[in-house]
């Protein structure tokens, strides 16, 4: 499964593990995705979306009509 959040776009980000002795290898940031089922009023049906926790803040503060449709706006489907 991709590592991203459907309504921030958050994806993971790179960058070096650093030893003791400094020797660099590459990692991966991965953003705190959750799986999180909301009613969706509008369309008498629940709705499963893929949500980083800042995301989920999002959905709690504008309601989830409105995260909806921002996810569609940027063309991914629900």
């Amino acid at each position: 499964m991709s590592a991203h959040c459907m309504l921030t776009g958050a994806r993971p980000g790179f960058g070096n593990r650093i030893s003791h002795s400094h020797r660099r290898t590459s990692r991966r940031f991965d953003p705190n995705i959750q799986s999180k089922r909301y009613w969706l009023p509008s369309e008498g049906r629940y709705v499963r979306l893929r949500l980083s926790a800042k995301g989920i803040k999002t959905v709690d503060a504008i309601g989830v009509e409105a995260a909806v449709a921002r996810i569609r706006a940027r063309g991914v489907k629900v």
